[in-house]
């Protein structure tokens, strides 16, 4: 290569490395290349946000899965007899009855338990269920009341995993004791259609078979009106939910669990939370849900007017690690452009390879914070990783840069930064706010201190000092 070659070939370099359009581009074409990891740290949240919902799942599986309470229901069969071509046929039906007054008191009591490095909340519940049945009549179902079988009876109560009960069943209808048994039979074609458990990971309900207890009865057609009680000494997984099939469901529930999340149609009437737990009321009424009072067969489903309590856990680590990933983005934008005005202002080069490296420093803060969310919480990792990743940051700036000044700025910056999008992270209801009112400072600020530079003349200054150099 000759000198002139040699000689143009330098300053078109010069000119490249002297552009700050170039520079601006290599900026944007660097982010976009480091989105690549930070999209693949996502799925990593994703797959161990997966391990914690099996992990849920097998905790339920061996202690008992989410209880959604039904019943009680009385079922009353009858025939139906008609005669055709001198040719008699009978026809049984059930018509089923829900209570005229349904009160449940509870208390529930939550329990910890881990599988591997993930918690389950699970919870033992005693509930007391009183209440009354109006007079059966089934004068709407039939004309032949002479077909009425009243001795085959059958009382009823909805619950979704058998494991869960910890104790006999007895229940009390007016005067009489019964022993529940196992099982909902089949011929009574009650139709508990069980809504999806409202609690973070996905049970497949296709082919499930209606669950619960049942006693046969005998009614007298003559009582006005039989009040019922039972105890149940049930547990379950997270959540505990109601269908309010009586005409007027009322629900009280304790636990010394401080952080529920009340779920389902209708929210309580009224409650109270403390540091030592909760208290929660609900009154519901027939003309709030979607099904009668009585009805035959299948005519009606138990459904869509569910309510109860979550047990929330209140820092969800995957959740929140999913959160602070959204603002990777953000942090390398705010990051490079710090590194591209001390670039302008203060006459440093920076090449694109310690620009990566300073990218692939940030990313791996992710990785970090989600390994060790998973062991300490998300904030006292969220502040281990950042100091971590600042001290880095802050040490590799002062070895570029050649400067403690710049090097303290950008220590100044990074702790700025790694602190605004915390306050970020915790204020759910207010994030947006802020992160807009903090990029708007931000913008600000590089707006301030980019209003005297000549933008069209950088290159030209630069190569009159170099000269005069």
């Amino acid at each position: 290569m000759d000198q002139k070659q040699e000689t143009a070939f330098e300053k078109i370099n010069n000119a490249i490395k002297n552009s700050v359009s170039v520079k601006l581009l290599s900026i944007g074409f660097l982010i976009a290349i480091l989105l690549i990891p930070q999209s693949m740290i996502r799925s990593l949240i994703r797959d161990r946000q997966s391990n914690q919902f099996k992990a849920v799942s097998e905790v339920s599986d061996s202690w008992a899965a989410p209880l959604e309470l039904t019943g009680p229901i009385i079922s009353v069969p009858f025939e139906i007899v008609e005669v055709y071509q001198d040719k008699k046929t009978r026809t049984k039906k059930y018509a089923h009855f829900l209570p005229d007054e349904l009160n449940i008191d509870g208390t529930l009591s939550p329990e910890t338990r881990k599988r591997g490095i993930y918690e389950v909340i699970v919870y033992s519940t005693d509930l007391k269920l009183n209440g009354s049945f109006d007079q059966i009549d089934l004068t709407q179902f039939t004309n032949q009341p002479e077909n009425i079988l009243w001795d085959e009876a059958v009382l009823s109560i909805g619950i979704p995993d058998m494991r869960g009960i910890q104790a006999d069943v007895q229940f009390q209808l007016g005067k009489k004791t019964h022993r529940m048994e196992s099982g909902i039979p089949a011929y009574l074609e009650l139709n508990l259609a069980q809504s999806e458990p409202r609690i973070d990971y996905h049970v497949d309900r296709q082919g499930q078979k209606q669950t619960g207890v049942n006693a046969r009865i005998k009614i007298d057609p003559k009582s006005e009106k039989m009040d019922f009680s039972v105890d149940l000494d049930i547990r379950g997984t997270k959540t505990l939910m109601f269908n309010p099939v009586g005409k007027s469901t009322n629900v009280k529930i304790e636990s010394s669990w401080p952080h529920p999340s009340f779920t389902g149609q209708f929210l309580p009437d009224d409650y109270e939370i403390t540091e030592k737990g909760f208290t929660a009321n609900w009154s519901v009424f027939d003309l709030n849900r979607n099904y009668p009072q009585q009805w035959v067969g299948k005519a009606h489903a138990i459904s869509a007017a569910d309510f109860g309590v979550n047990l929330y856990q209140p820092v969800d680590n995957y959740q929140q690690n999913t959160r602070s990933a959204k603002y990777a983005v953000l942090i390398l934008f705010l990051t490079f452009i710090s590194f591209f005005f001390i670039e302008i202002l203060n006459k440093k080069k920076i090449h694109p390879i310690q620009y990566i490296l300073v990218g692939l420093t940030l990313t791996i803060f992710y990785t970090l914070l989600l390994s060790l969310s998973e062991l300490v919480g998300f904030s006292s990792a969220y502040w281990i990783a950042a100091g971590i990743i600042i001290t880095m940051l802050t040490l590799y700036s002062l070895s570029m840069l050649k400067s403690k000044k710049l090097a303290g700025f950008m220590l100044f910056f990074f702790t700025l930064i790694y602190t605004f999008i915390f306050v970020i992270l915790r204020m759910e209801d207010f994030s947006l706010l802020v992160g807009s009112f903090g990029l708007l400072f931000v913008l600000s600020i590089c707006m301030y201190l980019s209003r005297k530079v000549d933008w069209y003349n950088i290159s030209n200054k630069q190569k009159v000092e170099n000269a005069t150099v």
